[in-house]
């Protein structure tokens, strides 16, 4: 098994607990942490963010990650659990949309909160603190193995997706049909749109956010992709733009 740090982190952190030190939030990630050696799941689910490098504090958010199709099961019945995680609904939507319009950029309430509902993230039972698990890709996994890519331009579209089984986890890689060209960088954009057939994301943001049917806003790199002897066109989000103009939104 490959040591990955979110592993490694999550089984230090079981067998020297005091690492945590006794803040309210520290105290929730050693019962969520408990609950996932529990479940036998410490080989598919693991610890990032400030709890992985210790620069935690008491108003430290809790950043889980969970590794292939086991880990994003075991992570579902972990962020089912309610006497550890509570999910956002009620007045609590509002704190979790306040969190993601920043970066979400002309999305409604009601279409913003339908996308974000749908990851495994919520509020820790005794502190109240985010708590987020961004489902990775299983080790082994070869998806993007082959797979060259040069950039054409920017463009931004609304789409239809029509495969989402690759979007579960990061990076998440989502088929889609061109409906119509919003705004594009190069030349003749139609030409193009009528062969993108796909969306790839680096950023967690968007795993998981998409269902086969929904209407999505694209905004991001056109790119031509070669898969051994498969090539296409697809657009593209990268982590270094996202905050700027590349985004992925519900259109409705």
């Amino acid at each position: 098994m490959p040591p990955r740090p979110g592993r490694h982190a999550l089984a230090a952190l079981h067998q020297a607990p005091q690492l945590l030190g006794s803040t309210p939030v520290a105290r929730d990630l050693k019962a969520v942490i408990d609950r996932v050696v529990d479940l036998g799941a410490q080989d598919v689910i693991g610890v990032t963010g400030s709890f992985l490098v210790g620069c935690f504090n008491a108003r430290s958010d809790v950043d889980l990650v969970c590794y292939g199709r086991r880990g994003y099961e075991a992570a579902g019945e972990l962020f089912s659990d309610r006497d550890l995680i509570r999910p956002y609904e009620g007045d609590a939507l509002t704190r979790l949309y306040l969190r993601r319009a920043k970066y979400m950029t002309g999305s409604s309430f009601d279409v913003l909160m339908r996308q974000e509902t749908r990851k495994l993230q919520g509020l820790t039972a005794g502190a109240d603190a985010h708590i987020n698990c961004e489902p990775l890709r299983e080790d082994g996994d070869r998806t993007f193995t082959d797979v060259t890519t040069k950039e054409v331009g920017a463009i931004s579209v609304v789409a239809t997706i029509t495969d989402d089984v690759q979007g579960l986890a990061t990076p998440a890689l989502y088929g889609i049909g061109v409906d119509t060209v919003i705004q594009s960088a190069v030349d003749d954009p139609e030409i193009f749109a009528r062969r993108i057939t796909h969306m790839r994301s680096y950023l967690g943001a968007y795993t998981g956010a998409f269902r086969t049917g929904d209407t999505v806003y694209l905004s991001g790199k056109l790119v031509h992709t070669k898969d051994g002897p498969r090539s296409g066109f697809g657009i593209e989000l990268t982590p270094w733009t996202a905050a700027e103009s590349y985004l992925a939104t519900l259109a409705r």
